[in-house]
């Protein structure tokens, strides 16, 4: 059972935009890749995992010409965090056209919670063969590697992910116009983690979310 809990950042976008109104010269107020980039580190999702990864090595054990498989199931809770490479994203303001460059969401970071293992975490198979430390350290990281792959492979949790850091990008570059009393165009420009376009553009009036 996979439990996803995430945590709404809109503060930062008004944080930012209070700070703006206490600037003298607002006609020259323009959204700031740096404080973009910040919006981003904000946005991530951690989404808290609680599954049960199977274990199995065949003939694990032999003793003349008998072998026994090790196979047990490891219960185990963790969290990945997911959300946009900020050091990707980037801004072009010219008049009140703003394009912003911007990766897909991908897994930033995945942790099994190992005060979770416990002896009860375990649950070995009747004929299997003895269990060990050795395997339970190997049982740990493929649980791990498990949950990471799980979470880059769920198309919805990423995009998920995008439209949330897009939806608080957009917010905050809509509330910078209201504050000088601009109307900006977004233009979205897409690219892959590695920082290469794929020259998937789309323009986004004022107000609209993809």
């Amino acid at each position: 059972m996979k439990k996803i809990i995430t945590l709404c950042f809109m503060l930062v976008v008004v944080f930012f935009c209070s700070a703006c109104g206490t600037t003298k010269n607002q006609e020259n107020i323009e959204p700031q890749v740096s404080q973009m980039k910040t919006i981003c580190e904000l946005a991530t999702m951690d989404c808290y995992y609680h599954n049960v990864a199977k274990y199995k090595e065949e003939d694990a054990e032999k003793f003349l010409w008998l072998t026994k498989d090790k196979h047990f199931w490891i219960e185990y809770e963790g969290v990945v965090t997911i959300g946009i490479e900020a050091s990707l994203v980037n801004i072009e303001v010219k008049d009140q056209k703003v394009t912003i460059t911007i990766p897909p969401a991908k897994v930033l970071g995945c942790k099994v919670d190992e005060t979770t293992f416990t002896e009860a975490s375990f649950i070995v198979a009747q004929d299997s063969a003895k269990i060990d430390a050795e395997d339970q350290t190997e049982a740990f990281k493929a649980a791990q590697s498990a949950m990471e792959q799980a979470a880059a492979q769920d198309s919805t949790l990423l995009a998920n992910a995008q439209q949330r850091a897009q939806k608080l990008l957009e917010d905050y570059v809509n509330n910078i116009g209201n504050s000088v009393g601009k109307e900006y165009t977004i233009k979205w420009v897409y690219v892959e983690n590695e920082g290469n376009s794929d020259n998937a553009e789309a323009v986004m009036p004022k107000g609209e979310t993809k």
